[in-house]
């Protein structure tokens, strides 16, 4: 199922800066926490690029920086385990 998200995603991510275009929207704040825990269970493979630096923009944006900061302490009730990075 994540595959194909995942390469749905490249392929409407190819040229584009966000989601609907070249600025910031209410689409990619709902994709950030997709992507950020998505790519914990079932990694992006790096052959999909877009996706992969998609996903580095939105976690690179002053409040999802916050926003994982602020998480931090609660990542050991993540059911699957978090991952040592991010």
């Amino acid at each position: 199922m994540l595959d194909t998200s995942y390469r749905w995603l490249e392929q409407h991510m190819a040229g584009r800066t966000w989601a609907a275009g070249d600025a910031f929207s209410l689409a990619d704040c709902g994709a950030a926490p997709f992507l950020f825990y998505a790519d914990w269970t079932h990694p992006i493979p790096a052959s999909l690029a877009n996706v992969r630096t998609y996903r580095a923009r939105l976690l690179a944006r002053p409040s999802m920086v916050r926003a994982v900061d602020e998480a931090r302490p609660y990542r050991h009730y993540f059911p699957l385990g978090a991952p040592d990075r991010d």
